[in-house]
């Protein structure tokens, strides 16, 4: 049992347990019927969330928003192989000048979109162009 004493120190009434869980129970209903959340105790049981349908309403559809990023620029670039060089070597490179770099022949060629690798593949001749076929694709 649990007593209140009011200001000139005497005991006012007496409340025991059921009688605070009445109370408390009657807050509650009045603060849900307030905001307005009459089914307030069927929100707080748990229960699984369901994903929908998350592919594409339609082909055509997705192949749109694709065509957002149409005219977005990049920077790709391949790379061959690496060296490194002093000055004085890089000033005497002449029209046919041979550089020895850090792959051989036939090594797969690095393909690097906006200076983060993405992909690796193979150098071919293609109608007299240079060409790269794309044999691996380099996970993020």
């Amino acid at each position: 049992m649990m007593s209140t004493t009011d200001s000139a120190g005497g005991a006012k009434e007496q409340l025991n347990t059921d009688d605070i869980e009445a109370l408390l129970n009657e807050a509650s209903q009045s603060l849900s019927a307030a905001t307005g959340d009459e089914d307030s105790k069927e929100r707080d049981v748990a229960r699984p969330f369901a994903l929908g349908d998350l592919s594409p309403a339609d082909l055509e559809q997705m192949a749109h928003d694709v065509g957002l990023i149409d005219e977005v620029e990049m920077d790709l670039r391949i790379e061959l192989g690496r060296t490194s060089m002093r000055l004085e070597e890089v000033l005497r490179l002449r029209k046919g000048s041979v550089v020895a770099l850090d792959k051989l022949a036939g090594d797969p060629v690095d393909v690097y979109a906006n200076g983060r690798l993405i992909a690796r593949g193979e150098v071919l001749v293609m109608n007299d162009n240079f060409c790269v076929r794309v044999t691996e694709l380099v996970g993020a």
